[in-house]
């Protein structure tokens, strides 16, 4: 990837990041931790992979996104507002009772959404379902979905992913964020999951391990899903919980909580002096 690309990416990620803090500073709750450190694999989706229109979201042709780990809403609509599906300005309004940004995302409400989530396992499982349509219909689009690390827990999952390796769905991309913690705890605490990427390989999948922060590895992840036939791609990317934010970084605190005006006025410091780095 060339350097001005790289940087657009990282800028506009950055600027995710921003709009993750404000609308969970806004709305006083919300989930910060697992929504910063899904910004970058966002950024790379939305710009360089996935055959989107925001003028048209329900584009027939359109590749479809599922965030199966519905909590990280945050970073969706951050990223969504600020590829013009609706105003950046409306992130602000995150979880209020008139506001069609809620906690989870709503695909009857929100442009851009393709299938509502919140319940842990059910998101992954509704994207298995969109690529055995495609197959179905001989449709090209593809489809992508974004899972947490302690969601991978819930057996639905597992039924999810014996099924799309049976089917040998090629179209199918699942990102896990293997980031070690969710809300009680390191994940190896509450109920290990690991080894992730072999589990994977044991329902039939093409596995890549890759850092979720490196736009790099990213792309190179999502170029060899696409060289793979009859296999879905399962991508494990290392992350940072609340990646860019000093004091959210690796804290199992910060998956559920929204910040006090310091911490904001900290965390958006930090964010725009990344901000001007990047444009420096």
């Amino acid at each position: 990837m060339d350097n001005n690309k790289k940087k657009e990416l990282q800028l506009f990620a950055t600027k995710a990041r921003i709009g993750v803090i404000e609308g969970v500073f806004n709305a006083k709750a919300g989930h910060p931790g697992g929504s910063l450190s899904i910004c970058d694999v966002l950024a790379y989706l939305y710009n360089e992979e996935m055959n989107i229109d925001p003028k048209n979201p329900g584009l027939e042709s359109r590749d479809r996104f599922v965030l199966s780990k519905g909590h990280a809403a945050p970073a969706l609509y951050a990223t969504l507002a600020l590829k013009g599906f609706f105003p950046v300005e409306d992130l602000k309004t995150l979880r209020k009772s008139d506001s069609y940004l809620q906690g989870h995302p709503n695909m009857n409400k929100t442009p851009g959404v393709d299938m509502s989530t919140g319940s842990l396992g059910q998101g992954i499982s509704a994207a298995v379902g969109m690529a055995l349509g495609a197959k179905f219909d001989n449709a090209d689009y593809r489809v992508y979905t974004i899972l947490g690390d302690g969601e991978i827990e819930e057996g639905e999952v597992w039924e999810a992913a014996m099924f799309a390796g049976n089917r040998k769905l090629d179209n199918l991309v699942a990102f896990v964020d293997y980031n070690n913690l969710q809300i009680d705890g390191t994940i190896d605490e509450v109920n290990s999951a690991y080894p992730i990427a072999d589990k994977f390989k044991a329902f039939n999948w093409n596995v890549v391990e890759i850092d979720g922060h490196n736009l790099d590895e990213i792309e190179s992840a999502l170029n060899n899903a696409k060289s793979v036939k009859d296999m879905p791609t399962c991508i494990v990317m290392k992350t940072v919980k609340g990646k860019g934010v000093s004091y959210m970084e690796n804290s199992c605190g910060w998956h559920g909580k929204a910040p006090n005006e310091e911490e904001y006025n900290q965390a958006m410091a930090e964010l725009n002096a990344q901000l001007k780095e990047l444009e420096a």
